[in-house]
């Protein structure tokens, strides 16, 4: 295939971008933004779309994709905050909307779960599936509701461990090595969301509060004040625990 026909827009401020520029870019594919879509836009075949925090910032990104793109290119949006539903309904074209989600890091998720919003046309959701498939993920069709499964249950757990923090019934330490050895988990919740990015999490929890308005989604208020400062984990040096900073990426 040559590069004109794997040339995908990529736009959005959450973990996903770099990580997915960086995955896409060494199976050949070329990722370009929307500054660049002056110059490639007869070249790109799909479009991602990837904020979690900021959801105006998530429509205003929406909405030049759908103006600016011929309407016959998908338009694939990360669903972990939003429904891929409500994303459409933003656009003219609500047909070519389909939303996807995963956490970070990507080099140990070996499945993207796929979300088609009620709008998606058949065609859309096959394009989608075989995107993910060409750079070497599985992908997983699932209902089209804020979070998807493995990210929402993730934050979940996250979340709970964020209280029993607040609550005094452990430090974060014997939380995360509680967990560790009494589930056979990789990480410790804790220690999980940092590596994940607490405002990935937040982003999930806070979503779930505003669609289903139950109290066993309301978001920690620990959790809120650590994304509020700035401390979202590995990825800012900071978040419940210390590590050296890494290089953000500043669109």
């Amino acid at each position: 295939m040559s590069t004109a026909n794997k040339t995908v827009l990529l736009a959005g401020t959450s973990s996903l971008y770099p990580e997915l520029k960086q995955l896409l870019e060494s199976d050949s594919y070329r990722v370009v933004s929307l500054e660049q879509l002056d110059e490639y836009k007869h070249e790109v075949r799909l479009a991602l779309e990837v904020n979690n925090l900021d959801l105006a910032k998530k429509k205003s990104t929406i909405k030049q994709m759908d103006t600016l793109l011929p309407a016959n290119i998908p338009i694939l949006t990360s669903s972990l905050a939003i429904t891929a539903t409500e994303v459409a309904s933003w656009t003219e074209y609500p047909e070519r909307v389909c939303g996807f989600g995963t956490f970070v890091p990507l080099v140990e998720r070996s499945l993207f779960e796929v979300a088609p919003a009620l709008q998606s046309a058949p065609s859309i959701i096959e394009q989608a599936s075989s995107f993910f498939v060409s750079f070497g993920k599985e992908i997983e069709i699932v209902e089209d509701e804020v979070g998807l499964v493995f990210p929402r249950i993730l934050s979940l757990i996250i979340n709970e461990a964020v209280f029993a923090v607040m609550e005094g019934t452990a430090t974060p330490e014997d939380i995360d090595i509680a967990m560790k050895k009494g589930t056979n988990y990789p990480y410790g919740p804790l220690e999980w969301g940092d590596r994940i990015g607490l405002d990935e999490v937040f982003s999930v929890i806070r979503g779930l509060h505003r669609d289903l308005a139950e109290e066993r989604y309301r978001p920690a208020p620990l959790l809120r004040k650590l994304v509020l400062a700035g401390r979202v984990g590995v990825r800012s040096g900071r978040g419940f625990y210390s590590y050296e900073k890494q290089e953000v990426y500043q669109p």
